[in-house]
């Protein structure tokens, strides 16, 4: 579980906005540049997005200094580099990244040690020699968080522009010449904290349910866009007492298309019928996909799952953390509704210490738990042999 910074981040909407233009920006394999002050800048791209031009643009941007590829300590271990292996500690979030020098390595090349599922020709090209190089930390770390935040694979071309001297007014005159736009790495380090605090109710709407007649949805959005969730009213739940609830990330091929891989949809139905049956209960439904990786990213996981991987080594082989979620949004969403303790339904020990850590009173862990469905027997063995469920 990734951990935050436990103040309350109220940021500007500039800061909102810088990130999720950067974010935009990224998706459309368009360079940014990443500052920090007195920490140096850099000019990146998405290396999923990877051309012979995008390479091309960034050397010329850089004085003709070559981009480097940065990757997780996740990834980077599982192409086998030992100096990741070392940087990596269990399960914990470590955040860490590495940089290599690409010595003019082809596109091709360099897919394959970003994307586990790029090898065409069944060639299996990773390089037995990629030299690490230093690196800005903050800004390389947060250049990758940003295109963590796009739902992109974990990794970025990397060009440093430390040599250019770029300084406030230095920096936007370079942005306005070349047309890009620049964030700071303080803030992408904020922004999903600070996005979780200006989430507003924006809508309310009742939704008779074939399993509970009696929901209201509550819908949330940070103030100047940015990630959305809901909030499931289930009967009269009363604030100020604990109330029966569940956080329930999305899952789209489990909850909208009933996949047996998983046993979400079972999950997510099941707490919204308990709820109704115990008279009142509020569902989270909180847009953090794959443990917070991303739909697309999920799916390569589940090629990989196909491939012999466990959940847990199917995230870590695509570059991403064992489980990427936070639960601030959660803990803003009950203290904006009312409630400040629940009786949480769940089997995951690390949902209960998140609410906790926020603010939330957990005065019951629910049992919540699903017979296999003869398809996921794999899946929920890893939940309890890997991430700790008390199933």
């Amino acid at each position: 579980m990734v951990q935050e910074s436990a103040q309350r981040d109220e940021a500007s909407p500039q800061l909102l906005n810088a990130v999720e233009r950067a974010m935009a920006e990224m998706r459309r394999g368009v360079p940014v540049l990443v500052y920090e002050e007195d920490q140096g800048c850099a000019l990146i791209q998405a290396a999923e997005t990877a051309s012979d031009q995008a390479l091309d643009h960034m050397k010329a941007l850089a004085g003709g200094n070559e981009p480097s590829l940065v990757l997780t300590a996740r990834r980077a271990a599982a192409i086998g580099i030992d100096e990741a292996k070392s940087m990596i500690h269990g399960r914990e979030a470590t955040g860490d990244v590495i940089g290599f020098d690409l010595a003019q390595m082809p596109v091709e090349q360099i897919s394959c040690l970003v994307d586990p599922l790029h090898d065409p020709a069944g060639r299996n090209l990773i390089h037995e020699e990629l030299l690490s190089i230093p690196l800005p930390e903050k800004v390389a770390r947060n250049a990758v968080q940003l295109v963590k935040l796009a739902s992109l694979l974990p990794s970025v071309l990397f060009a440093d522009l430390s040599s250019l001297s770029l300084d406030g007014p230095g920096l936007e005159a370079f942005a306005r010449k070349h047309d890009l736009l620049f964030v700071s790495a303080s803030e992408i380090a904020r922004y999903r904290a600070a996005s979780a605090y200006a989430l507003k109710r924006v809508a309310t709407a009742r939704v008779p349910l074939e399993i509970a007649e009696k929901v209201t949805v509550v819908a949330f959005r940070p103030t100047g866009g940015g990630v959305e969730h809901m909030a499931l009213l289930v009967g009269d739940p009363k604030p100020g007492e604990p109330v029966l609830a569940r956080l329930h990330s999305e899952c789209f091929t489990g909850d909208l298309l009933g996949s047996l891989r998983c046993d979400c949809g079972d999950q997510l139905r099941g707490a919204i019928a308990a709820m109704d049956q115990a008279g009142a209960g509020v569902l989270l439904y909180l847009s953090q996909e794959g443990r917070g990786i991303g739909l697309m990213n999920k799916l390569r996981a589940y090629e990989l799952q196909d491939r012999g991987s466990d959940t847990m080594e199917a995230n870590e082989l695509v570059g991403f953390d064992p489980d990427e979620r936070i639960y601030i949004p959660a803990a803003e969403i009950l203290r904006q509704l009312g409630f400040d303790a629940v009786r949480l339904m769940t089997n995951n020990p690390d949902k209960v210490a998140e609410l906790k850590q926020w603010g939330v009173n957990v005065v019951e862990r629910v049992e919540h738990f699903f017979p296999s469905n003869g398809h996921n027997e794999f899946y929920l063995k890893t939940k309890v042999e890997r991430f700790g469920h008390m199933i």
